[in-house]
This record gives C-alpha cells, structure tokens and sequence, in this order.
C-alpha cells in the first residue's frame, strides 16, 4: 500500500502530537504513525502516572493553540507558584513567580493526562490522521520528496519526514545522524507518594554530594518525589518494601517533605545526557528527544522540546505561506540555526549545575553555596533566572 501526506510525523508522544496538533490546525495534511495505539482510557479515574512533566508558561500556551489544554485541566493538573533551591549547608535562592507579574511558574502534569489532552485534540482534526500500530523500517529521499517504509511493508511519501520517536529515535538511526552523550553516573529514583501535608505550591531541589533531591507537588495530598544516587544504592532502595522506603525517604529529605502515608508507585532511571550531531537531514527533521536529551536536574526537558516544537512549526508554516517546499535544505537549515543555540546554552547550564553541585564539599561546593545565596539578594538576576524558566522573553514590559 502507498499512501501520501504532505508531511510525516514519527512518534505520537507529547512532543509529536503537539507538533502534529500544531500542523493539523492549520490544515496540514500529516500522517502519525505511532508504534503503540493511543488509549481510549481517560487518566482521570487511572492510578497516578509515575511519569510527570514541568509544563512552564510558555509550553501552556502553546498547548491552547494546539487545542489540548482545557483536556488537560478539567483532569489532574497541579499549578505551582515558587520555587526553592537549596544545598545541604543551607544556602537557598527563592523564586516566587508572582515577582515577574504572573500567579503561577508553571503546572506539575502527569504524562498520561497531557497525552489525553493531545489525543483529545487531535481527533477533532480531519487533515491528521493516525497510523498505528506502525513501526519505520526504511527511509528513501529525493528531490521531489521522501518515502518511509513502515513495518508491515507499507509506504508513505511526503515532502518531509520529521523523527519525534525519542531519545531511541529509528528514525535518526535510519537517517544516519550520529549522537554525542554523557553518562552522568547516577540513576534516579522517582516515587509517587501520599504526604501528610496538604497539597504545596512549591517545588523545591536539594543538593547533595551524591545528586539532588527532588519534590514535585501533584494535586491533593500527593507528590512526586525524585531522588539522584548511584546505581547501586539506588539498587538496593528499590528492593525495600514500601514502608521501609518511605521511612528512608523521610530520613534523607528535608523536613519540608513532612511524613509519607503511602508509597504509590516507583520506578528507577538512569541519567545521561544525547545530543544529536544534526537536527536535519535530506528532508528530515528531528525534534525533542529524538534531537536532544538533557540533564532532568532542572525540570525542562519537556519545555525544550516544545520549544524545538514551536519553532520547527513556525518554520515549515511560513514556508507553505510563502509557498516555499518545506522539505528543502535551506527550511530545515532555518529551524536548526534558531533551535540548536537554545538546546546548547541549555545543555552547558545543567552540566555546570551538575558539576558545581554533586560532589563532596571543597572549594567549588563552597563555591556552589555562595552563588545560591548572591541569587537570593539580587532581585534583578533573580527575576531574569525566572523568566527563562517560565519560557518567557528575558525582558518584560516592566511588570517585573
């Protein structure tokens, strides 16, 4: 079977179903071909997802344009409006969005329900249309367009191919794009808990020799917890039973965490840092992890992705606006040269946190210390360190 589109998503997962929410409504013919059906369960009544996302001002926005966020709010979402770093000597910088002019820094959203959302929004978009379950085998391109050959030995033909399958990415792999990447050394432990203490409004990090310490308000009397160790001690914290973790988790966290009813869930990841060697290839285009995966340290995986998402959409829509082939080199060179420089100025900012903040005391963690507690004194900085975060421009028209 040949079948064509005007442009081919892989991978029907956050990143490319916003980008294919963002297309389809605006009338672009796209194919989203998925390995794994979408659900028609709604997460709603679901056990909580261990999965959990950053969604900062900006990514929320672009979620409205894409049709997806009131799907997401009338679900489990969790607004949060400061943020707390701090060490173990007890050096802390405080962000309270409401220093920018705006209530909230951003939402804590289960992956589950920002999916449903997106599913929800797609299916109302006639020029989208699902192919799945479908896996990529093969990659042809030319000068008129591209063809990819699915599992089943099926083909679809389109003027571009975009890889949104992540940090496995086959598309990338069938592309022939090389990656660079650091193993950091250290695995995280994330756990969905029952807390004593009501639902918070702040999300705060701790610092410690062995990596931070991580806690993630979800709504109700639930949080997500994020705890950075080596392999090994990470290992053995899983094989304890629940009641045991939690009373380690207790122990090891600040007494901001309060008591633990309940361990909910739990699972283990290793972090490493990948970064593709281009985001483009003869009518490809790779975005989100498929491109680049970062250090989770600072919550903006997610947000860099979609931002990789609002600028390749940008890119190949003014290109069909103006009639312009969005397939060809100098459109895709286009989306590159705008995203590239944001995903590296990224990167070098959670390795230098990684590096000034996990290791045993001395002189850089010294170091480390009084850089938290200068943040916490000049409100400018401070102010400018919350405007990147939140995805906003670094200047504002004056309301802070």
């Amino acid at each position: 079977m040949n079948d064509e589109a005007e442009v081919i998503i892989v991978g029907g997962g956050m990143v490319g179903a916003s980008l294919a929410c963002l297309l389809g409504r605006e009338g672009v013919d796209v194919a989203l071909v998925e390995e794994h059906p979408p659900s028609d369960d709604d997460p709603t009544n679901a056990p909580p997802d261990l999965r959990v996302s950053s969604v900062n001002l900006a990514s929320a926005e672009l979620f409205q344009r894409a049709g997806a966020w009131d799907g997401m709010t009338r679900r489990r979402v969790c607004p949060f409006r400061g943020v707390l770093a701090r060490d173990m000597s007890g050096a802390e910088t405080r962000f309270d969005a409401r220093e920018t002019g705006h209530d909230w820094f951003g939402w804590f959203i289960e992956n589950q329900v920002i999916l449903a959302g997106l599913h929800e929004a797609l299916a109302e978009l006639q020029s989208v249309r699902w192919i799945t379950p479908a896996r990529p085998d093969a990659i042809a391109t030319g000068s008129g367009g591209a063809t990819l050959t699915l599992d089943d030995g099926s083909r679809l033909s389109a003027r571009l191919i975009i890889g949104a399958d992540g940090a496995g990415s086959t598309v990338r792999q069938l592309a022939g794009i090389d990656t660079t990447g650091t193993d950091y050394g250290l695995r995280a432990l994330v756990t969905n808990v029952a807390t004593e203490l009501p639902r918070q409004d702040v999300t705060w990090q701790r610092f410690t020799p062995t990596g931070p310490q991580a806690f993630l308000p979800l709504p109700g009397h639930r949080a997500s917890l994020v705890w950075y160790n080596d392999p090994d001690t990470v290992a053995l914290l899983e094989t304890l039973d629940d009641e045991t973790l939690a009373g380690e988790i207790v122990d090891a966290f600040p007494e901001d965490l309060g008591g633990i009813t309940a361990i909910l869930g739990r699972a283990s990841f290793p972090i490493r840092r990948q970064h593709a060697a281009s985001y483009t290839a003869s009518r490809l285009a790779l975005v989100g992890d498929a491109a680049h995966a970062i250090h989770p340290l600072v919550g903006q995986g997610l947000n860099l992705g979609l931002q990789g998402v609002e600028t390749l959409a940008g890119t190949l829509l003014g290109a069909r606006t103006r009639g312009r082939d969005p397939g060809t080199g100098t459109v895709l060179a286009e989306y590159e040269h705008r995203h590239r420089p944001r995903v590296l100025a990224m990167m070098v900012a959670t390795d230098s946190f990684h590096r000034l903040f996990t290791r045993e005391p001395g002189p850089l963690t010294r170091l480390a210390s009084g850089v938290l507690r200068l943040a916490d004194k000049v409100p400018v900085g401070r102010r400018q360190v919350m405007r990147h975060a939140m995805g906003l421009p670094l200047w504002s028209d004056g309301r802070g």
